[in-house]
């Protein structure tokens, strides 16, 4: 008797748990922009049964494409990257890859740099478990000087693949093409065919790019992005067209731009369009938030579309920029969102960062054993060895741990590219703020420490990004007993298409390892 009244007690507790998840009547639940927060841009995302997918740009930055999963297009958790070893045949420019399903198959195309050549073609990969990786089948398009940005869709039981081409081509307009692909998606099987050219007259100047697809009805909807993408002249827009049938003609909106960037979120554009259970319609892109800017990168942004049912076209619910706050899609009130903030201490936990690296350079070596995490200082350079993480908000507080070594300087680094970084670092007695700038070292200050200290906690403190606070400490004392803060900005630390990474990086002129206690990040 007793058990049947716990049960019937633990039964009536989690159908309060349900109830209180649903709005009150009239109650509407909101969420904010981001959705996915960080660098995370070109996001392409699709639905598979209930649970969403979504993998956006790594740039120069592997693993390469991340890839988020959610319930509710507003909860996002990440689940791994598309490749923890990048494809043989890359180098670079990880952008824009395209999720794909279909008869259990996860398909991923995607664009990056040739070894061989230097030119940026589309791959293809695929798998029947994300949480496994990708396969990869190599290029699938191979357009004279450059193809990217990837977009499939499938019509009357066939495939067809779309792109961007003539990026690079003298004397070629900027061209949205398809063509007809395999039933097993993995290599064209069809002639080209034109979707639509951006006017070099009118908005889309820059180009068009960052096409999505799908059909309603009796036509087929597509958004594309034109103008600058990137960086802190960038004025990044979306248009509309439809059409018929696939192939075309394809006609465009006359109301184009139908999203542009205001003072809240810049520069919108390249994403996908999703279609809730209940047939509402949304479309995960990209934007700069105006207050952290390049310093963060453009960042995951959720925008419902909205229909008039008498001319047949769509339009963004909420005006022609990005929402701040908007109707969540789930109906439901969202779970809260995952902390930001992390702390590892390598001596009792057993939490892994997602670390990012520089794909320029081979693959940091790193591992946690005897309660440290051991970098091996094995990469050419000041800043080879490097170890970073996304940066998700401009205001954070960066710390690490480290046993001082006579050999090899350890630093706290905000990392652009090979070339270009502020570093704060510890080696044998003294501390050292440093940076790398368009190539060229310098040492900016250095300061003696006692040699008692072999445990020195080194910290960053930043403000949007750009403006940076260094000091060090003791762990487990106060950082202020110890403090001597430098104070610096670099605006020239974010690169054209990507945001600074934060983290932790070992040089010197011996081999060696460096040695880790402890990481942690905290957001305001």
């Amino acid at each position: 008797m007793k058990f049947l009244q716990v049960l019937l007690l633990l039964i009536l507790v989690s159908n309060a748990d349900i109830l209180a998840q649903k709005p009150a009547p009239g109650r509407v639940i909101t969420y904010k922009n981001p959705v996915i927060a960080g660098d995370f841009a070109d996001p392409s995302v699709i639905r598979v049964g209930d649970t969403y997918y979504a993998a956006g740009t790594s740039s120069e930055w592997g693993p390469a494409y991340p890839i988020y999963t959610s319930k509710d297009l507003v909860n996002w958790e990440y689940l791994g990257p598309v490749f923890d070893e990048l494809p043989k045949w890359t180098m670079g420019s990880y952008w824009a890859p395209e999720l794909f399903f279909r008869n259990g198959t996860f398909y991923v195309y995607y664009t990056a740099r040739r070894k061989s050549d230097k030119q940026s073609f589309i791959g293809v990969a695929s798998t029947k478990d994300l949480k496994k990786g990708f396969k990869d089948h190599g290029v699938i398009i191979e357009w004279t000087k450059e193809a990217i940005d990837a977009f499939v869709v499938e019509d009357k039981g066939k495939l067809y693949i779309t792109w961007k081409a003539y990026g690079l081509d003298k004397d070629r307009d900027i061209e949205l093409l398809g063509a007809e692909l395999a039933p097993d998606g993995l290599k064209v099987i069809g002639k080209e065919f034109s979707l639509i050219k951006a006017d070099a007259a009118g908005w889309e100047s820059g180009g068009a790019e960052g096409q999505s697809i799908f059909k309603r009805g009796n036509y087929w909807y597509m958004l594309y992005s034109g103008n600058a993408c990137c960086g802190d002249r960038c004025d990044y827009q979306v248009g509309l067209a439809r059409a018929e049938k696939l192939q075309g003609p394809w006609v465009k909106y006359a109301g184009n731009p139908v999203l542009f960037g205001d003072d809240s979120w810049k520069c919108p554009g390249h994403g996908t369009v999703v279609i809730t259970p209940d047939q509402r319609y949304f479309y995960l892109h990209h934007a700069y938030n105006a207050t952290d800017f390049t310093f963060t990168g453009r960042q995951g942004v959720l925008s419902e579309l909205i229909w008039d049912e008498t001319t047949k076209w769509p339009a963004f619910r909420y005006g022609k920029t990005t929402p701040a706050q908007a109707e969540s899609p789930a109906g439901m009130a969202p779970i809260p969102a995952n902390n930001a903030n992390f702390s590892i201490n390598y001596g009792r936990d057993t939490l892994k960062a997602p670390w990012v690296f520089d794909v320029s350079f081979p693959k940091t070596d790193f591992i946690v054993q005897s309660g440290s995490l051991w970098i091996e200082n094995n990469n050419p350079g000041k800043t080879g060895n490097f170890l970073g993480l996304t940066v998700k908000k401009g205001n954070y507080t960066f710390a690490t741990d480290v046993v001082t070594s006579d050999e090899l300087l350890q630093s706290i680094v905000v990392y652009g590219d090979a070339s270009n970084a502020i570093g704060y670092g510890v080696r044998q007695n003294h501390i050292e703020l440093w940076q790398v700038k368009d190539g060229v070292h310098e040492v900016i200050q250095t300061k003696e420490i006692p040699d008692k200290y072999k445990n020195v906690r080194l910290e960053l403190q930043t403000r949007y990004g750009r403006y940076y606070q260094f000091s060090w400490g003791v762990p487990g004392q106060k950082v202020d007993s110890l403090v001597s803060p430098v104070r610096l900005e670099a605006p020239w630390l974010p690169r054209w298409d990507r945001a600074p990474r934060v983290g932790i990086n070992v040089s010197g002129s011996k081999p060696g390892r460096a040695e880790i206690n402890a990481v942690e990040i905290k957001y305001e």
